[in-house]
């Protein structure tokens, strides 16, 4: 059902490619009615533009506050062309039909982050843009919406195609866009008075969807929501993948707990290798070192600058991602050897506030996993050594990135054995010193932390005959001094942090 656009109402905060819109209105005989700045625009183009203070004699009220919350407005794009009392009442009040409404908000989320003045806020909670949204849309088989500049390419070329008729498909397609400007501009302005305020709805907008190659698997679809370049600059390689994105999230959350030269090893969400030294270089020696195995192919990241001695040392292996803070250009001359190794400058620290995930068909929402203990309460034979401390302290937080049952074992601020993702807490355990045996590491004077508490003291047991002496757990079993008095019973340090962290 093709429809003629013969009358246009535009109103926008942004004119940034409008200009041939006008012009083609302006060449095809549309008449335009428009407001303030925007009327200024269109007639600095040498369009002719009717004012809307001019249709509805009213001027614009309120500090802009009002402007075309006006029945003449309103009825002649609300107005279904088919009912002739509809048609009837148009001509009654004299209130001519509006084919067209080109419309933008005002830039609310933009506000939101450049300052904290309130009032500053409430004033770019647009009224009349998201009315006249609305009112367009609910009657798209009459009228067209276009609601964000981003669609202006998509209008331009249907009205040139169709010599300024459109389609009701097209109209559709265009009400649909429009309303989902709509929904996201809403979200938005509930986040920001719902700040303080328990919430009701489960309700979050993200918009710049990026279609990735395929899901978890190919025969899956996968779409990112959200703005990766303001958290990196791609230096190098082909895209993210859906579980790229999964991984490279797990390893900024991970390097994000370490203020000294750290570099971790990433593979399927999973710490496979971990370490802290004086120098970067140092630190990706003994990462690696940890789990050379299943470094193949994984997801490395670092929290300072890759000099050029690193990334030669990195250049040996077969890996798909690194992240750091920076690269020396000796660094990224090495590492771009290869096409499709991906290597991402990080801009900023990812700290989300909630984490989401959808089961049976509706959504958990949790708060981020922030912290690493709760209390620090020595338990067993004797307090820990400063060296004890900075390892079970270490251990703690990689533990925390594992997924559960998890159990880390750590010596030297190194990573030297990991069990991730068992059904009971023993075989984690007996995984992590598997993994150490594997590669060579001697467990004499290693700490051991785990996700969850010891329901029983045989993973205690198991630990002190492996040459364990510290341990870290959150305590809360109704059997923890069995686990407890083993320790002080054998001379091994037992600190009861006080805090779970289960990893599912």
């Amino acid at each position: 059902m093709q429809k003629q656009i013969k009358s246009a109402l535009i109103s926008v905060f942004y004119k940034d490619n409008l200009e041939n819109i006008v012009k083609t209105l302006g060449e095809q005989g549309v008449t335009i009615y428009s407001t303030g700045g925007t009327q200024k625009f269109i007639e600095e183009l040498g369009v002719k533009c009717v004012a809307v203070e001019d249709l509805t004699a009213y001027p614009s009220i309120l500090g802009g506050r009002v402007k075309t919350l006006h029945p003449k407005v309103f009825g002649g794009i609300l107005a279904r062309r088919e009912n002739p009392q509809d048609l009837e009442q148009l001509k009654q009040y004299e209130i001519p039909e509006i084919d067209l409404v080109i419309v933008d908000l005002y830039p609310f989320e933009e506000t939101v982050k450049s300052t904290t003045e309130e009032q500053a806020i409430i004033e770019k909670i647009d009224i009349g843009g998201v009315s006249l949204i609305r009112a367009a849309g609910k009657n798209y088989k009459d009228v067209v919406i276009v609601a964000s500049k981003d669609q202006y390419a998509d209008l331009e070329k249907a009205l040139v195609d169709g010599k300024g008729a459109t389609s009701l498909e097209q109209r559709r397609h265009f009400a649909a866009k429009a309303f989902e400007v709509c929904a996201h501009y809403d979200v938005a302005i509930a986040g920001y008075f719902l700040q303080n305020t328990e919430k009701e709805y489960f309700q979050l907008s993200v918009p710049q969807g990026q279609v990735c190659r395929y899901g978890e698997n190919p025969h899956q679809k996968g779409v990112f929501y959200g703005d990766l370049t303001a958290i990196f600059d791609k230096l190098h390689g082909k895209e993210l993948s859906y579980n790229n994105l999964v991984d490279v999230d797990a390893a900024v959350q991970l390097i994000a707990e370490f203020t000294e030269t750290t570099f971790a090893v990433i593979k399927h969400t999973n710490v496979c290798g971990i370490a802290s030294r004086p120098t970067l270089s140092a630190a990706w020696e003994a990462a690696l070192a940890g789990d050379k195995e299943s470094a193949f192919g994984g997801v490395l990241a670092c929290n300072k600058v890759v000099d050029a001695a690193t990334a030669q040392s990195i250049n040996e292996i077969f890996f798909e991602i690194l992240i750091a803070p920076g690269f020396e250009p000796a660094a990224l001359e090495i590492l771009q050897a290869k096409k499709n190794r991906i290597l991402l400058l990080q801009k900023k620290a990812v700290k989300p506030a909630q984490m989401f995930k959808n089961v049976l068909d509706g959504v958990l929402v949790q708060d981020n996993d922030e912290g690493s203990f709760q209390t620090w309460n020595d338990t067993g034979a004797q307090p820990a050594t400063a060296a004890q401390r900075t390892d079970l302290e270490f251990a703690n937080i990689v533990c925390k990135h594992l997924k559960s049952n998890a159990i880390a074992l750590v010596k030297d601020q190194q990573l030297v054995g990991k069990g991730c993702g068992q059904t009971s807490r023993i075989d984690a355990l007996r995984h992590a010193i598997e993994k150490a045996h594997q590669f060579e590491f001697s467990l004499q004077g290693a700490v051991m932390a785990s996700d969850a508490f010891f329901p029983f003291d045989d993973c205690v047991r198991i630990a002190k005959e492996e040459g364990i002496t510290a341990i870290i757990q959150p305590g809360g079993s109704i059997r923890d001094n069995d686990s407890i008095n083993y320790a002080k019973e054998n001379g091994m340090v037992m600190v009861i942090s006080g805090m779970r962290h289960f990893r599912h």
